[in-house]
């Protein structure tokens, strides 16, 4: 192979490299931007979350073994998981997270029960979510939209979280949503535009398409490879192309 050949074929392969992978790189490049230049707290709306009401000391709570009791005689539970006290509503509640019999360990169910009676209690009507949703969300606004969710997409901005859940949209400046689990009673995410921006940035540089928070997959790890062989063609094509 002749010099002059040798160098068309790097120029050559340096260019198709470039068209390959040069949008790529300038979402990688636009998503650091935003990564860098954003605070966090405002992005995943930390500061428009209402601090957790305190519970009494004082209160005359029930043992949670009679909410246990009550779950063991509809001969469901297997075994247990997590056991908590929650506010809703101005309001001690027992949460539980157990196994039902004959399911898998990922088919977990919640349950909840009054602390101070001891009476089970039903999941979140519409309007005591939207209640639970005003007193957790420390921002301006009225409720403009309230959605009942029993499944997500992988896309969904709720995605992976505990379903059902109700999405309360507020009418700021932020298009802040505020999802508040049915069976938990509890605001578990809130979510805005800075947010949304953050998330589809992140998609494009995860390359993840599917499912946006896998960074193993292996388009990201193609496209890493073809980086390194666009930078490596560049110094080469620099070092045998330059004059003495």
């Amino acid at each position: 192979m002749t010099k002059a050949h040798f160098h068309y074929r790097i120029r050559r392969l340096h260019r198709w490299l470039g068209v390959l992978i040069g949008i790529q790189f300038l979402a990688w490049t636009l998503g650091g931007l935003y990564f860098s230049w954003s605070d966090m707290d405002e992005v995943h709306g930390d500061f428009e979350k209402a601090a957790a009401p305190l519970l009494p000391a004082s209160a005359d709570y029930l043992s949670p073994s009679i909410l246990l009791d009550s779950l063991r005689q509809t001969k469901e539970v297997d075994s247990l998981l997590e056991l908590r006290l929650v506010s809703i509503l101005g309001r001690p509640n027992w949460l539980v997270t157990y196994f039902p019999k004959g399911h898998e360990r990922h088919h977990k169910k919640l349950r909840l029960a009054d602390a101070l009676t001891g009476s089970l209690r039903p999941p979140l009507s519409e309007a005591e979510a939207v209640q639970v949703a005003k007193e957790g969300y420390a921002g301006k606004g009225e409720v403009q939209n309230v959605e009942y969710l029993t499944q997500t997409s992988s896309h969904h901005e709720y995605r992976e979280q505990p379903l059902p859940a109700y999405a309360v949209s507020f009418g700021d400046g932020r298009r802040s949503t505020v999802y508040v689990a049915a069976e938990m009673g509890t605001v578990q995410k809130i979510r805005n535009r800075p947010w949304r921006r953050f998330d589809f940035l992140w998609m494009l540089h995860t390359m993840d398409y599917s499912s946006r928070d896998n960074i193993t997959n292996w388009l990201l790890r193609a496209f890493s490879i073809f980086g390194l062989m666009t930078v490596a063609s560049g110094f080469t094509l620099f070092f045998v192309s330059r004059r003495r």
